[in-house]
């Protein structure tokens, strides 16, 4: 079996563990006047589950190959993929994570955004920096003023200098 399908397979036991537990174990402890809402905490993860029930399948069954020739992943070749930027962009994102609130939100999501474009190999700075500065400034406002979560924008000692 190909290495995508293996994948597949690992894939599909997590999202039937998964799916498993949003639908039967998480709305086990729901107030009695949630019970009739029409979108319960567990919403969210049966859909999720249920995507990513079908996409494994689709990858096991084979339908995404389609009559077109796709190349198979040939693991006793990885070190000709670009394993390094995966890997990059993986550290990066277990970096960002752990700097998220120490740092806040506006510097964390910029640096992570600037940072990962360049190990993709984006080298205009001109089209870099104005993007990674406006998508962050703009998911910041939505979540902190239209969904009405308070995500810490910038770091302790700059939001106490700023009157945050």
């Amino acid at each position: 079996m190909a290495l995508d399908r293996w994948i597949a397979l690992i894939l599909l036991g997590i999202c039937l563990a998964y799916g498993y537990a949003a639908w039967f174990t998480m709305d086990d402890g729901l107030a009695p006047f949630m019970r009739r809402n029409p979108i319960w905490p567990s919403t969210f993860p049966k859909v999720l589950s249920v995507f990513g029930i079908i996409a494994s399948l689709i990858i096991l069954l084979g339908f995404e190959k389609g009559d077109t020739e796709i190349g198979e992943i040939d693991y006793r070749r990885l070190h000709e993929y670009k394993l390094g930027q995966a890997i990059l962009l993986l550290c990066l994102m277990v970096a960002y994570a752990l700097c998220l609130r120490p740092i806040g939100f506006l510097i964390a999501t910029s640096t992570f955004l600037i940072a990962g474009s360049f190990i993709l190999g984006e080298r205009k700075w001109v089209v870099m920096l104005p993007i990674a500065f406006s998508a962050t400034f703009v998911v910041w406002y939505l979540v902190q003023e239209v969904l009405g979560i308070y995500m810490r924008p910038l770091p302790g000692f700059a939001a106490s200098l700023v009157g945050g």
